[in-house]
């Protein structure tokens, strides 16, 4: 059996859902591997809150059990509590780089995220265009937005409006899927 490993904040963790070990997307892309019979178990690293920072700072423990396919989302929390973009990039390719280092042969996908320019203007910009810049980069397999088809629709997101619901997560897996199909 080999690992995927998703390596995030809440949106990974399925934070808000009445049970995340069956309705955050990496559950979902797990039962998709299961009804395909593949032989990868997933392994939901999200944290809550999870910073670019924090990221590097846990990376390590996940990386103990061997990888074959590493997704990456985090960096939207950061945003939200001022970091500057250039500051995220460099952390998010200290995490590409700690990943690729202790596992050569790893397949990696990122996760894009964005904000509405409207509230943050140039920063906006710069923000998103960073995970494109890194997959290219680092030859990764790329979604440039997450929440595509979720972010500001009501009745796909908890009562926050910023979590999906279990109804959001599943057009979310329908997104990352195909990305991650490509992989295994």
């Amino acid at each position: 059996m080999q690992n995927i490993l998703f390596f995030g904040d809440s949106l990974t963790a399925g934070y808000g859902l009445a049970n995340s070990a069956t309705e955050s997307f990496p559950a979902l892309i797990e039962q998709k591997i299961t009804a395909e019979n593949l032989q990868y178990r997933v392994i939901n690293a999200g944290v809550s809150g999870g910073t670019t920072t924090g990221g590097l700072t846990r990376l390590d423990y996940w990386l103990n059990q061997p990888i074959e396919v590493f997704v990456l989302e985090l960096g939207i929390n950061d945003i939200l509590r001022g970091v500057p973009p250039h500051t995220i990039a460099q952390n998010l390719q200290a995490i590409i780089n700690k990943v690729k280092m202790k596992y050569p042969q790893v397949k990696l996908a990122l996760l894009g995220m964005e904000i509405p320019e409207f509230l943050g203007g140039a920063t906006a910009i710069e923000f998103s265009g960073i995970y494109r810049k890194l997959a290219e980069a680092n030859q990764m397999a790329f979604i440039p937005f997450l929440l595509r088809g979720v972010a500001g629709r009501k009745h796909l997101n908890l009562w926050d409006r910023i979590h999906p619901s279990a109804a959001g997560y599943k057009i979310v897996a329908e997104l990352v899927w195909p990305v991650i199909r490509k992989l295994l």
